[in-house]
């Protein structure tokens, strides 16, 4: 079992420190999140999407982005990613991602795709995302680094169904699916088995992660609503035993990738329980 990290849960590390981290907890994969810190957030505290100290700065340059590339190496470790939030339909965006993680080693990137908010008609966003994919697949092909959708919630592929009707028009050589069920938590439950089986060769990367859900009272106290959160690995409605089990069913060999978001550990502490935790998930009789 191979595991990975992505950056956006280790804020308050530096790519050096992370890097150090990651080899301790024998985690060989690092993701590196590919994004600016916001101006004023330096004086905040470490946090997930502002003040994140373990980011490439998509404004800087070649000698900049290589810092993360020579972190890794540093300690042993392979850039496997490089994580923007692109934007649909954002091709020059979307090269420079893929200039950077080739520079840096990596082997794949997140492409941007449309968010889903009733404002406008799911099919003429699923028309633009097509149109798009189709023009990232030759960027992929140019540069030799695939380009991944993510299930998410509040996208038009929250799910494996709705993902790989996305990226079944392209090659999975150069176009395929970021699998994450603690996103499916929130949005995009499928049984997980028939998703990955549908998937198939467009499977490319998974994010562990998971989620729960709270009953919040109205403010007038006469109606509650469920919303979702964060929450340990363990402890969340993502059964993790069988969705590597399915994964295994489907013959699934690439990493695992820590996206934890509960802040229930420090960042050092987090990433050894993480790779702890899918030792004894991999080393279980059920999977062998």
């Amino acid at each position: 079992m191979k595991l990975s990290v992505f950056t956006v849960a280790t804020p308050d590390l530096q790519p050096e420190q992370l890097a150090k981290a990651a080899a301790v907890a024998g985690i060989e994969g690092i993701e590196w999140r590919f994004k600016e810190i916001p101006v004023g957030a330096e004086e905040e505290k470490p946090s997930f999407w502002r003040h994140n100290q373990c980011s490439m700065d998509p404004g800087g340059t070649e000698q900049d982005w290589l810092r993360f590339k020579h972190a890794a190496e540093l300690h042993g470790r392979q850039s496997i990613a490089v994580v923007p939030y692109l934007t649909c339909g954002d091709l020059a965006e979307t090269e420079k991602v893929m200039k950077a993680a080739k520079l840096v080693g990596a082997s794949f990137i997140r492409a941007g795709i449309p968010a889903y908010n009733r404002s406008a008609n799911y099919n003429e966003l699923y028309e633009q995302a097509v149109k798009y994919l189709l023009e990232v697949e030759e960027l992929a092909a140019a540069y030799d680094v695939k380009a991944l959708v993510e299930t998410h919630h509040n996208t038009i592929a929250p799910s494996a169904g709705l993902a790989y009707r996305l990226v079944s028009h392209c090659s999975p050589q150069h176009v395929g699916v970021l699998y994450d069920p603690g996103n499916m938590v929130h949005e995009g439950y499928e049984n997980y088995r028939m998703g990955l089986e549908l998937l198939g060769p467009y499977l490319a990367h998974v994010h562990v992660k998971n989620g729960g859900y709270r009953k919040q009272p109205s403010e007038d106290g006469t109606e509650a609503t469920w919303s979702g959160e964060w929450t340990p690995l363990a402890q969340g409605a993502v059964p993790w035993r069988q969705v590597i089990r399915d994964l295994k069913s489907v013959g699934y060999d690439g990493f695992f990738g820590i996206e934890d978001f509960s802040g229930t550990y420090g960042s050092t502490e987090m990433l050894l329980r993480f790779a702890e935790q899918m030792k004894q998930w991999s080393e279980d009789k059920q999977f062998a």
